[in-house]
């Protein structure tokens, strides 16, 4: 077994294991680690695919999956920096109208 072969079968690992955490509940399919655990198995198994014994379609699949973890990713943290700009008093405007709206 080569570094690629392992490298690669490390990311089928790290993105089963993300997989099964949020089937059984343990991991929210949303937070960062479960986006992060995702894009690194992604980003490994497409590496092995582009370097060492190419298939389009798992290229296309693997792509694919690296690049909606990453924009998850993108998105928790443009709302993470937003909220920290806004301030505490704009969560709690926010949650006292949603509360008012119900």
């Amino acid at each position: 077994m080569t570094a690629l072969d392992a490298a690669g079968l490390a990311g089928v690992v790290v993105i089963l294991i993300a997989y099964a955490g949020a089937a059984l509940g343990w991991l929210d399919p949303k937070r960062p680690l479960s986006l992060a655990c995702n894009f690194v198995g992604a980003a490994a198994i497409l590496w092995t695919l582009l370097t060492k014994d190419f298939n389009l379609s798992a290229a296309v699949m693997e792509g694919a999956w690296a690049v909606v973890s990453l924009a998850g990713l993108v998105r928790l943290a443009w709302r993470g920096r937003a909220r920290v700009q806004a301030g505490p008093r704009a969560g709690a405007k926010a949650a006292k109208a949603a509360t008012t709206a119900s």
